[in-house]
């Protein structure tokens, strides 16, 4: 499945997992995703952000890509 011209893909993308839960959120503001992604690790989630060009960051990066 392919992303198209209209903007129905949302750019940034989120996943939480601890012990047998996942969850998964995608947002169009960058800022937001982090803020989200960094209430969820300091909560002793296992998170992980995923850009538009399936580029992944870790929780140490989170604070380049909201400077990004």
């Amino acid at each position: 499945m392919q992303g198209d011209a209209r903007g129905c893909e949302l750019a940034y993308k989120m996943v939480a997992e601890r012990d047998n839960e996942k969850y998964s959120f995608a947002r169009e503001s960058r800022l937001l995703i982090v803020a989200k992604a960094k209430v969820w690790a300091s909560e002793g989630w296992q998170v992980v952000i995923t850009d538009q060009d399936g580029k992944a960051y870790a929780p140490p990066e989170f604070d380049q890509l909201s400077a990004a």
